[in-house]
């Protein structure tokens, strides 16, 4: 990817070039929900081109800039009470808070609810609880879900070496030793948006970096990916905000 700059008035942002080799003519602008902006063009256009087009669209552009600056206002910071919406495998499930007489803490997900039953009900400890159950339930449904999309890869792969990090603006990286680590918070996701991270990385153990040739190798194996990718920068507010 190559980034560029752009001023309209007295406005000025920035965007990413992403050249896609799937793309033959058209230039297409996104703004993701963070506010940053991506513009996928062929591999035969150059910058000058590209930002021409940018420009034609700028005002468009930066409305919805401000439109999805003013959305993340909005994401309030977490209470950890009963009432509040915690998502797991892309579907919203109520907190309740339970006091329990002794024990340890427990959760269980029942009815459509998140049943946190603990001793001590105070926020820092239902955050305690939550994420040592999204951790437990990460590694476990991570884990065989990466085993599944090893296996669905053309001639199959190896399930490589991965670990579970919480992360706060990734959902998965690759290491140069091909070691692939996953954002703990990935687990609240639909599953396909899951299984797209989980071939992006896979991807990554072949294409170390994001060049034609890795975007070439994302779209062989997954024709929608970006689609996938642009439901879960949608969503990504919302599943990260703890």
């Amino acid at each position: 990817m190559v980034t560029q700059s752009a001023a309209y008035g007295e406005e000025c942002f920035r965007y990413q070039v992403c050249f896609v080799p799937t793309r033959t003519d058209k230039i297409a602008i996104h703004v993701h929900p963070d506010g940053s902006v991506r513009v996928d063009a062929p591999e035969q256009a150059d910058l000058t081109t590209v930002k021409q087009a940018v420009m034609k669209k700028a005002l468009w552009v930066l409305g919805h800039i401000k439109k999805a600056r003013e959305q993340r206002e909005h994401v309030l910071p977490r209470e950890y009470v009963s009432g509040e919406s915690y998502f797991y495998l892309g579907r919203r499930y109520v907190l309740k808070v339970s006091r329990a007489t002794k024990g340890a803490a427990t959760v269980k997900l029942t009815r459509g609810q998140f049943v946190v039953s603990t001793t001590d009900t105070s926020p820092v400890s239902i955050q305690a609880a939550l994420n040592g159950w999204y951790h437990e339930h990460a590694r476990s449904y991570l884990g065989d879900r990466l085993a599944v999309v090893c296996g669905q890869v053309p001639g199959g792969a190896r399930v490589p070496q991965w670990r579970l990090r919480n992360m706060r603006k990734q959902w998965g990286s690759c290491s140069p030793k091909g070691i692939i680590s996953l954002n703990q918070h990935l687990v609240k996701a639909p599953r396909e948006c899951i299984d797209y991270v989980l071939l992006h990385e896979l991807c990554h153990l072949k294409e170390h970096n994001h060049s034609k040739g890795f975007y070439r190798l994302l779209a062989e194996h997954l024709p929608d990916w970006k689609s996938l990718k642009a439901k879960l920068d949608g969503m990504a507010e919302m599943l990260l905000n703890e």
